[in-house]
């Protein structure tokens, strides 16, 4: 596979999508693509694709405030944002004999 999202099936395991959703989870910023782009260390282009397929699928919603276009996590783009941190927690904390503690 290229990285390029096909389906909705790897739609947050890839980590530039895991990055996008977890910083999303910051509620008490507001987020603009850019800002959003930046924090996540991905291109504004990528992050721009990503929330469109994302608003799509209802995790996030976006609002325009002329120019600028702010995006959030919708309550279901919350929870899978909470998975998303709980599979990175685990992963974290593999010991290096490959148990999970």
């Amino acid at each position: 596979m290229s990285g390029r999202i096909v389906n909705g099936s790897n739609l947050l395991l890839m980590e530039k999508q895991a990055m996008i959703i977890l910083t999303l989870k910051n509620a008490a910023q507001e987020w603009n693509i850019s800002t959003l782009a930046k924090a996540s260390g991905t291109t504004y282009v990528h992050t721009c694709n990503f929330l469109i397929l994302c608003e799509s699928k209802g995790i996030v919603s976006s609002e325009r405030h002329g120019r600028i276009k702010t995006v959030k996590l919708t309550e279901m783009g919350t929870k899978l944002a909470d998975m998303v941190d709980g599979i990175h927690t685990m992963i974290s904390e593999k010991a290096p004999n490959g148990t999970v503690q």
